[in-house]
């Protein structure tokens, strides 16, 4: 007689409280730099935590071994990541050992992308290297799925994991900005590392304040993290730059995981864009939670009449809203401002209106539209660089809106890369196309600029001499109208010296 199985769904074991601090949590898809600050944080919550191995080619083919073929490329590397971190640690430590002293948790949520199933491809990934016991856990944005036990999300650890994130987003804000510019090649990533393990430091010893109010108003008072990167600060000002030299600046934008990844996820692209002369200006991740927080607002304020305490819950939100931006703002200034601003989402949500309405959620909704938009008009980037997973239903609605949006912006330089993880070259070349370009006005701005104020190079070089401070790292120099970093700074000399 034929025995017929049924389908059960994955269900890992609980983690039980007596656990904590034995077992690592795993976890992975952000930058290097928040990573390690986020292992801080859970440290400082009881926790041992690992961040998963940095993301590799070869995960591309592990994936799509052991998931659905046409899982998009951010879900087949992680995949294929988890894979080959579950194998070269049962290497090591045994099966048994992985399985009894790790646990991998991952995010997900609903909505038109396939975000939420990320999880169940995972699932696969257990289930063909015969790991069903190995645990994994789904942290559906403010939800753990296990809710209570061993993993427990309180009011300490939320407020770490959210430091980590805006620490993690300006630490990538100074390195992108100086890099291109440094004298001494290699500097930048020194001092960048030397950052990172003061502030990791810094967030796993952070005192406690209990578990509720103490906490709250501690995180959101103290003046800790200030102190913090301050003495970051004084590492990067013994970076020198070179600011004549004239680079393109180019703006990511696209598919959370893409954008912010750094590896071979996106072809290294970041780098790359580097290698070839160009200033990136890197996605921080706390414009998704401003993003996410908004979202919550406008959908209130469009069903208010159905919502009780309507304009008390609109005040708490918005009281979030500020203190979201006063914390993120007060850290920056502690860095003499270098890092971006957060873009204002309201004017975000304006400039895409004509084009894609903002509660077409997924991908980055209004954003992909908006952000290329602000940057261009307000001259903040000389270039859009857009990736996009191949075949994700969310990006491909915003690329088709930007078609719109480049008929009315024809001069608006737009480089929409579909990344499939096996076909660098082709994307790469569709890149430098457009960068060649957008070198191309990057020079024209900065001759325009010395007509302008009559200086030569070799004038603005003597005054340096005179003013060593300007070649600092955390040196600012204000925006004058220009995309290019080398136009403004010509201007701010000329200014300096009562030129303009």
């Amino acid at each position: 007689m034929e025995v017929i199985q049924q389908y059960r769904a994955y269900r890992p074991r609980p983690l039980k409280g007596e656990e904590r601090g034995k077992v690592k949590i795993v976890y992975g898809g952000l930058t290097w730099k928040h990573e390690r600050l986020i292992q801080g944080a859970l440290e400082n919550a009881g926790y041992k935590a690992e961040p998963l191995p940095e993301i590799k080619r070869a995960d591309l083919d592990i994936g799509k071994e052991l998931i659905d073929t046409g899982a998009c490329c951010p879900t087949t590397f992680t995949a294929g990541n988890l894979a080959r971190f579950l194998k070269e640690k049962s290497e090591r430590e045994g099966r048994e050992g992985v399985k009894e002293g790790y646990v991998f948790v991952t995010i997900g949520a609903c909505g038109p992308c396939r975000f939420g199933q990320y999880h169940e491809s995972y699932e696969r990934v257990l289930e063909n290297l015969d790991f069903k016991d190995f645990r994994m856990f789904l942290l559906d944005l403010l939800q753990m799925e296990q809710n209570e036990g061993g993993l427990e999300i309180t009011m300490p650890l939320t407020f770490g994991l959210v430091y980590s994130m805006f620490l993690g987003d300006l630490m990538t804000d100074m390195e992108y900005a100086i890099r291109p510019y440094e004298v001494i090649p290699g500097e930048t990533d020194k001092v960048l590392k030397e950052s990172i393990e003061l502030i990791y430091d810094r967030l796993k010893n952070r005192p406690s304040r209990g578990k509720k109010w103490g906490s709250l108003l501690w995180h959101v008072t103290t003046p800790y993290f200030v102190k913090v990167l301050k003495e970051v600060r004084e590492l990067w000002d013994k970076v020198e730059v070179d600011r004549l030299r004239v680079k393109p600046r180019v703006k990511i934008t696209g598919e959370f995981w893409l954008q912010t990844h750094e590896g071979d996820g996106n072809y290294n692209i970041k780098r790359w864009l580097e290698q070839e002369g160009a200033e990136v200006i890197p996605p921080p991740i706390a414009v998704w939670m401003d993003y996410l927080i908004y979202l919550s607002l406008w959908k209130m304020e469009e069903s208010r009449e159905f919502v009780e305490k309507f304009w008390l819950k609109k005040a708490v939100i918005k009281l979030l809203l500020n203190l979201y931006h006063f914390t993120y703002n007060r850290l920056r200034k502690a860095l003499n401002n270098i890092p971006n601003t957060l873009p204002p989402q309201e004017e975000l949500r304006s400039l895409a209106k004509p084009y894609f309405h903002h509660f077409l959620a997924g991908g980055e909704g209004y954003m992909l539209i908006g952000k290329a938009l602000y940057a261009h008009l307000n001259k903040h980037a000389h270039m859009i660089c857009e990736l996009s997973p191949y075949g994700c239903m969310p990006n491909t609605m915003s690329i088709g809106a930007m078609q719109a949006v480049l008929g009315k912006y024809p001069d608006l330089l737009y480089a929409p890369i579909e990344i499939k993880g096996d076909a660098e070259v082709h994307a790469l070349s569709r890149c430098q196309m457009i960068l060649t370009e957008a070198k191309k006005r990057a020079q024209r701005e900065f001759e325009e600029a010395l007509e302008r104020t009559g200086l030569s190079v070799e004038d603005i070089r003597n005054y340096e001499d005179e003013r060593p401070e300007l070649r600092k790292a955390t040196y600012k120099v204000p925006h004058y109208g220009y995309a290019g970093t080398s136009a403004n700074y010509v201007m701010h000399v000329a200014k300096l010296m009562g030129r303009v």
